[in-house]
């Protein structure tokens, strides 16, 4: 009976095997996600060395939203200012405007939102001109462009309004006059307009959220798209631009270093780009150093778990760590082990520079 009892299991513990194997042997690239085995020194990040400024943020609910909750998560990662970029216009952005200067008016920066809706209309453009500085008035700080002006945003007669049509001019050149940055979001990755095969860096992602896929038609290339912007930035030289996500050149620190030369109006943000920055510790370092007062800190989504990431990239020379978004980036980080000055910029002083009325005694 016993010897029967230790064949049944030694027979389950066989088959318990194998079953896992061939598992492991079906496992697609979606599921692989080894633990490293390099044993390297480790600095984790919870909270920045400095206080900081986070220019890129979205909070859609600020009107109503219980804003001690926030605070609490950006002491914890020593956040001194939210840039809320979620405004709105109108009785929105005052009703969120409200809830800050009644709890926290020093913690929190609103920028407002421009309606494209009426493109074409007569009189649209001195109307929204009109409306956003009413807005800066009531408090906002700044202009947030979406990405859905270029891709998306249509005018009355149903035609894509590119990023440098002239009827939105005296939108960029109000913004100049009162003074206001413009943190502008154009296109996304090129890797969303290239084709989706064992090539592209961002197969993973555009297999898991097919809608980012896009193509020359849809709804125009991508050079294009980036090239309308640019044009705009040039026309409008008196206007700060804060460009999002480093313009899509993180992954090209030459062409970007370039741009920013030929546009001295422009600067960058690292919101959702730092894998590109984490597997380039050495041009990265180089390229901060020498842009160290154009570029600024952002996330972009709201994740207090995902913000040490940035910290650890920016603040040491840890070696091979895990990015904490496998669709996004398959590859490891490493620290750019930035000197305190230029930490110091890109944390909080390029945006006290650029940002309108923010409160310096929070910072040092």
């Amino acid at each position: 009976m016993k010897h029967n009892m230790k064949r049944i299991i030694v027979i389950a513990l066989i088959t318990m095997t194998c079953v896992n194997f061939g598992l492991a042997q079906d496992m697609g690239f979606e599921e692989y996600n080894p633990t490293s085995t390099l044993v390297v020194p480790q600095n984790p990040t919870p909270k920045a060395k400095f206080t900081f400024i986070d220019v890129h943020s979205h909070q859609f609910r600020m009107a109503e939203q219980d804003l001690s909750l926030l605070i609490k998560d950006m002491d914890q990662l020593n956040e001194g200012i939210m840039v809320n970029l979620s405004g709105g216009s109108g009785e929105g952005l005052r009703a969120m405007l409200k809830n800050v200067n009644e709890n926290y008016p020093n913690r929190f920066a609103i920028f407002a939102n421009v309606d494209f809706s009426g493109v074409g209309n007569p009189g649209w453009e001195e109307k929204a001109a009109q409306q956003l500085e009413a807005d800066v008035k009531a408090g906002a700080k700044g202009l947030k462009i979406y990405k859905s002006l270029g891709l998306r945003n249509k005018d009355i007669n149903g035609n894509r309004i590119a990023i440098d049509d002239p009827r939105l001019d005296p939108i960029w050149a109000k913004c100049g006059e009162l003074g206001i940055p413009v943190l502008i979001h154009a296109a996304d990755p090129k890797s969303f307009w290239d084709p989706l095969d064992s090539k592209n860096e961002r197969w993973l992602e555009l297999k898991t959220r097919p809608r980012r896929k896009r193509s020359a038609a849809d709804p125009a290339p991508w050079e294009q798209i980036i090239a309308e912007q640019h044009r705009m930035f040039k026309k409008h030289p008196k206007t700060k631009f804060i460009n999002a996500h480093m313009g899509w050149y993180a992954n090209d620190l030459k062409r970007l270093g370039e741009l920013l030369d030929g546009m001295p109006n422009m600067s960058v943000g690292i919101g959702a780009i730092i894998a590109e920055l984490g597997r380039q510790p050495k041009q990265a370092k180089k390229f901060f150093i020498k842009y160290q007062d154009r570029i600024l800190f952002g996330k972009d989504s709201w994740k207090p778990d995902e913000f040490p990431t940035y910290f650890r990239v920016l603040e040491t020379s840890d070696e091979y760590f895990p990015y904490y978004k496998k669709y996004h980036a398959f590859w490891a980080m490493y620290g750019l082990d930035l000197p305190d000055d230029v930490l110091k910029k890109v944390y909080y002083k390029n945006a006290l520079n650029l940002i309108p009325g923010l409160d310096k005694s929070l910072f040092e």
